[in-house]
Formats: C-alpha cells, sequence, structure tokens
C-alpha cells in the first residue's frame, strides 16, 4: 500500500485496536427511506427522481447551470478531458499532488500531464508558475483545490482566457467550500466533485460534473450516456436514439443517488460541525506552532474552506512517520497523503524525475493527515490532541544526541 492510499496495515501496531479511526462514514438517517422509494418507484438504473433532486440541489446551491451526476470523481474527470477534445501531443497543467485520476484522465487520451509545483502555505497549484508552463500544445489547465481551500481561481482563469485554454476544477475535496464568494467548481468551464465516503458528504463511490459553459452541455449529455442521444429522446427532442459519439457508462445508480441525496439535504449541518472540529485542532495545535514543532495548515482570507480534511506538517519524514507510529500504538490512525504523481513510475515515463518539483516532494514527505469526521466527540478529538502533545513532550526529554 503507497502513501496514497495508507492504512493501518502499514504499521508495526496492528495488534492495536484503533480507537480512533481516520474517518467515520456518517448516516445522516433518510439513506434507506430514500433507498426504498426509489425501489418502490420502480427506477434504480439511473436518472430517475434522486438523480435529478442531487442535480437540482448542487445547480440551485453552488450556482452552477448544470450538474451532471457520476458514479465516481474519476467518471467525471474523465468526461472534462473528452469535453476539452484533449488527443495525443496535448498538453493539461495541473498540480503533481494530487489523485491519479486527475492525470489518468489526462493520460488515457494520449495528452500529456504538465505537473507544475504548488504553493507552499495551501499546497495547492501555484497560479504563478501556469504561465511559464503554458506552450504552444497546452490545451487546458486542472486546478486541484486541495483539502477544500480553493485556488486562486482569478489569476488562472486570467492566464486561460488569455491564451485560449479551458479550467476544469477538481474540486473532488471541495464540496460547499468557497472562493471569494464563489462556489468551488462554478469557476472554471468544468468541475468534477466527489463523493467517495471519506468526503464530507458520500454515497460509498459517487461523483457529479459541473458544466458552466452551457456549449458542452449537449455533448456531456451524449458523452454521458455511451455516446447516445437518448437524453434527447426521452425530452421528445428525437424520434429514436442511436449512437452518435464516443462515450461510456458514466451515468451513477438511482440507488447510490438516493443514499447520496440524504447527505447533501444536510449540507450546512455536516460542514458546520467539520468546521467547528477544524477550529478546535487549530486552537489546540497552535501553541505547537509557536514553537516551531508542526506546521498548521492555511486558509486566505478570501477563501472558505469546507474542513474536508485536517494536516500538519512536521519538520521532516522521520519527525512524521515516528509521529504517525506514535498516534498508532495509541490507537489512533493518521495518515499520510498523496506520493508526488510526477515522482512516480508514470510520471518518469513523462520524463519527469524525482527533484524537479521541491516544494510538492517536500510537502509529500512531511504531511500527516489527523482524524477529522463529523460524528468525531470532543472526547476523541481530545485524545488525539492529547496524544500529539504527549509525543513531543517526550521528545524535549529526550537526552540530546
Amino acid at each position: 500500500m503507497t502513501r496514497m492510499g495508507q492504512d493501518a496495515s502499514r504499521t508495526s501496531h496492528a495488534d492495536v485496536p484503533i480507537t480512533v479511526p481516520f474517518n467515520r462514514p456518517f448516516i445522516a438517517g433518510k439513506e434507506l427511506f430514500y433507498i426504498a422509494r426509489a425501489v418502490t418507484q420502480g427506477n434504480i438504473a439511473g436518472d430517475g427522481e434522486f438523480t435529478r433532486l442531487c442535480s437540482r440541489l448542487m445547480e440551485d446551491r453552488f450556482a452552477i447551470p448544470h450538474v451532471l451526476m457520476t458514479p465516481s470523481c474519476t467518471a467525471a474527470l474523465e468526461m472534462a478531458a473528452m469535453l476539452c477534445d484533449l488527443g495525443p501531443g496535448d498538453e493539461v497543467i495541473m498540480p503533481s499532488f494530487t489523485f491519479v485520476s486527475t492525470a489518468n484522465a489526462v493520460a488515457r487520451l494520449g495528452a500529456k500531464p504538465v505537473f507544475v509545483d504548488v504553493r507552499e502555505d495551501t499546497l495547492n497549484l501555484d497560479e504563478t508558475r501556469i504561465e511559464d508552463a503554458v506552450t504552444d500544445r497546452t490545451r487546458a489547465v486542472f486546478p486541484v483545490h486541495y483539502a477544500g481551500v480553493g485556488c486562486e481561481m482569478d489569476v488562472i482563469l486570467d492566464v486561460a482566457r488569455r491564451r485560449g485554454l479551458r479550467v476544469v476544477e477538481d474540486a473532488a475535496q471541495g464540496v460547499d467550500a468557497y472562493y471569494k464568494g464563489r462556489a468551488l467548481g462554478s469557476l472554471g468551464d468544468l468541475s468534477a466533485f466527489s463523493f467517495h465516503e471519506t468526503k464530507n458528504f458520500i454515497c460509498g463511490e459517487g461523483g457529479a460534473l459541473g458544466i458552466n459553459d452551457p456549449e458542452l452541455l449537449e455533448r456531456a449529455e451524449i458523452i454521458r450516456d455511451k455516446g447516445t442521444n437518448r437524453r434527447q429522446f426521452f425530452r421528445g427532442q428525437v424520434d429514436k436514439y442511436t449512437w452518435v459519439d464516443v462515450g461510456s457508462s458514466y451515468v451513477p445508480s438511482e440507488i447510490c443517488s438516493a443514499f447520496l441525496y440524504a447527505q447533501l439535504e444536510l449540507t450546512e449541518t455536516i460542514n458546520a460541525s467539520r468546521r467547528a472540529k477544524y477550529d478546535a485542532y487549530l486552537r489546540r495545535l497552535e501553541p505547537l506552532e509557536r514553537e516551531g514543532r508542526l506546521r498548521l495548515p492555511r486558509t486566505p482570507e478570501h477563501c472558505r474552506s469546507n474542513a474536508h480534511l485536517f494536516y500538519v506538517l512536521l519538520p521532516d519524514e522521520a519527525t512524521r512517520d515516528e509521529l504517525a507510529a506514535h498516534l498508532r500504538s495509541r490507537g489512533v490512525l493518521a495518515v499520510f497523503h498523496y506520493v508526488p504523481l510526477h515522482a512516480s513510475p508514470m510520471g518518469r515515463k513523462f520524463g519527469y524525475r524525482e527533484g524537479d518539483l521541491p516544494l510538492t516532494e517536500d510537502a509529500s514527505r512531511r504531511l500527516l493527515r489527523l482524524p477529522l469526521f463529523h460524528e468525531m466527540t470532543a472526547d476523541e478529538q481530545d485524545f488525539v490532541v492529547d496524544q500529539i502533545e504527549g509525543y513531543f513532550l517526550r521528545c524535549k526529554r529526550r537526552p540530546a544526541a
């Protein structure tokens, strides 16, 4: 298991039971009721009542003109890449500090991901480096809103407009987060969201494609439905449907949408709870930051995070690994995050090597994500912080080398 998906099997304390998990999926309460309603109505394959309700809720709440629900964020990113008309020889600028789906969506069409380093404060794509990465082969920019904190979209959109580039927001972690008062996912030409069980709002596996450019809607519907114009047929716009473009099966199960709708109904409640826990971590760990023991996450004043995850940056990789092991030995599961894509085996095939993006590599080696979930109790969070404080207190008492 790589750092992209670390779990308890990586530690040497597997015999210690986990008392505070990294994540605990939340059940809002109406999931089974809505699933039963979907089954009773006899449409569980997709694009039924609950798929439409989820789309409408996201469109209204986040001011996105059109939202198409998908089986995953990966599916939404793949659709977005197809809508950008990417092909062999094309280039797409993105961060290396992201999940593999962002790059896969581009690479599977024969295009090249062009990796750019991150900002030191937010770990988002460094907008000041985009212009220098643009070539005559560049077709799009895929900014990733890491940890639910918005990238500097004004700068990114300005570069894109001047250079004729599409902008696809990877908002997998950004549902109900905002940049200068606008919802993440409502700013670029397209956007992709995730409802994986580790996200703020879940349905096991699920996603959505946001469409802010209305000219892309018709083709998006066709790509989503296996390359057919079936949705036009159902609306009575054509007398039969047929194969009209290359597409795939990107329609989610109605059962997943029914589960998700129960979650999205509680958007404000869930995120308010997560933000309270996020703020509690900031308050409790701020003394350790003042001592230089760790660095806390940064959120610019013009951004409103959805508190998707809470991480700390340790002084070096050895301290990060030792703290993670210490927490695991106390029953707390804290995990690493991404292995930089440019330093992966696939990244090397695109001509990258370790050392190309120093800020990305440094953050990857020092970052540790702490448990954070909606139903996390105050006692659980206090226990996590107590163990972190205890670790650093023990470090102070060590004899000098």
